[in-house]
């Protein structure tokens, strides 16, 4: 595929991530609204949600000002190559942010001079993988800075806390970051969770959980369980929408693992906000292209 029309995708891809909130986490807003209390602030709250969500995708402007860190998983196959890959990235990522559906937010952390047009060093985030199938497929998501913010990581054992090793200290470890985060990461939030892997590797498969779909099922039995414990209890904390108290604090949890050094028992919880904004494409042998 041509470089214009590649990057033409990638600038669709980006208009779709920044102003359609994908169809489980609008289903999983609904079904928190309906198990709010009538007249509730709670329940107000997710109205007003799904009415900007539905504003956001009828006139193509992004569901929140704040449109996040642009983070892409890329798995080419032959014929592919990373450098060509990348600079397609950044100019649909300068183009998007030319027509609104970004904000400029690459800010230099010396001089704190704003690109303008989201690149930077490390900006956006790019992951690649080779893959031997024909073809390109390319994951993206859309982080905020305030559920950002309320992300965390644990060195297990954690004595103030009560947390071991296992996974009772997981879940304690867990449900005190939901704890902390309180409203601050525009809750209703959707938790990624990685037990293991350095500091490094657990935040990056921590995110990538995000990925997920709300109403996926974890293949590991014991993880499942681990994800609908936590969900169902972090929900029980009554912080609810916005922290203004409620029954809808999580929409979802989902964890990864990583291997670890036996001297090393990381948790790391990527938070993220309501607005969880992920979209993909796939562009197969014959180059046609799919979005979901």
């Amino acid at each position: 595929m041509e470089e214009t029309q590649l990057t033409e995708h990638l600038v669709e891809l980006i208009r779709r991530s920044s102003t359609c909130l994908p169809l489980d986490v609008r289903e999983a807003l609904k079904a928190g609204m309906e198990d709010e209390a009538n007249r509730s602030t709670a329940r107000s709250v997710l109205r007003k949600i799904l009415d900007n969500a539905r504003l956001a995708e009828k006139k193509s402007t992004p569901i929140c000002q704040d449109t996040g860190t642009l983070s892409f998983n890329v798995a080419y196959g032959p014929g592919y190559r990373q450098a060509f890959l990348r600079a397609v990235i950044e100019a649909a990522t300068r183009q998007a942010t030319d027509r609104c559906y970004l904000r400029p937010n690459a800010v230099h952390p010396v001089s704190g001079h704003n690109s303008g047009d989201n690149i930077g060093r490390g900006a956006p985030t790019i992951h690649f993988s080779e893959s031997d199938e024909l073809g390109l497929a390319i994951q993206l998501m859309q982080k905020g800075g305030g559920c950002e913010n309320t992300s965390a990581q644990y060195s297990l054992p954690h004595a103030d806390l009560g947390a071991k090793r296992n996974l009772e200290g997981v879940r304690r470890v867990v449900l005190d970051a939901i704890h902390q985060a309180q409203g601050l990461g525009c809750a209703p939030g959707i938790l990624g969770v990685c037990i293991g892997g350095d500091r490094a590797s657990s935040y990056a498969e921590a995110k990538s959980q995000i990925f997920r779909r709300l109403d996926d099922t974890n293949p590991d039995s014991v993880l499942d369980a681990l994800e609908r414990q936590i969900l169902r209890e972090g929900n029980q904390l009554g912080i609810g929408p916005m922290g203004f108290g409620g029954a809808t604090t999580l929409l979802g949890v989902k964890i990864g693992i990583r291997h670890r050094l036996p001297a090393s028992y990381f948790v790391s919880i990527a938070y993220m906000c309501w607005a969880s904004r992920r979209a993909s494409l796939t562009i197969d042998s014959e180059g046609n292209v799919t979005y979901a």
